[in-house]
């Protein structure tokens, strides 16, 4: 039975090239892996005085989506040195009520990406704090940042470049030994 993995996408554009790179992790991931996409983009802010009997509407439909994941996978540009706002609001979603985080001991990995040379390093570490903290154990290698995103893609977000297409399908292959391993 392959393992299912939720897929937070830090940028809320359509046509982003997180989502495009998240699409072909998913592509060229092994069989043992099968992805769905979360969306984030309409979660209210994080309010706990909206943490009642009856939360919004959204945050539940969302929860329940990432509760039965097997593992969550984690694509998101850099914005600012740090993680966007409606990916830190998700995961604050996410693990709320406190001892309720539907993250709870799930597997994760991370893939941070940025436009120039820098790859996103701030962000995926940021994240990988908050993750730590959520008790999610990161897939430690191979790390994955990726820089100058508009260059391995071709204009349908397949990957054009050989040695990202192969980065890529081994960090597929990776992160399935790892939820085997975590789980």
């Amino acid at each position: 039975m392959p393992y299912k993995v939720a897929v937070l996408v830090g940028s809320l554009r359509k046509d982003s090239f997180s989502r495009k790179i998240a699409n072909a992790i998913a592509d060229l991931a092994p069989a043992g892996l099968t992805f769905e996409q979360v969306p984030i983009g309409d979660l209210p802010l994080y309010n706990q005085d909206l943490e009642t009997d009856s939360p919004p509407a959204a945050w539940t439909a969302f929860r329940d989506k990432v509760r039965p994941a097997d593992a969550v996978l984690f694509v998101t540009p850099e914005y600012n040195r740090s993680v966007p706002g409606a990916l830190k609001n998700a995961i604050d979603v996410a693990s709320r009520p406190y001892g309720k985080s539907v993250f709870q001991g799930k597997p994760a990995a991370i893939v941070s990406l940025s436009m120039g040379n820098l790859s996103g390093f701030g962000a995926n570490h940021h994240l990988r704090q908050s993750l730590v903290f959520l008790d999610m154990p990161v897939l430690q290698q191979p790390e994955a940042y990726i820089g100058n995103a508009p260059t391995l893609l071709d204009d349908a977000g397949k990957v054009k470049n050989p040695d990202t297409e192969k980065f890529l399908r081994g960090f597929g292959e990776k992160f399935e030994k790892w939820i085997g391993k975590t789980r």
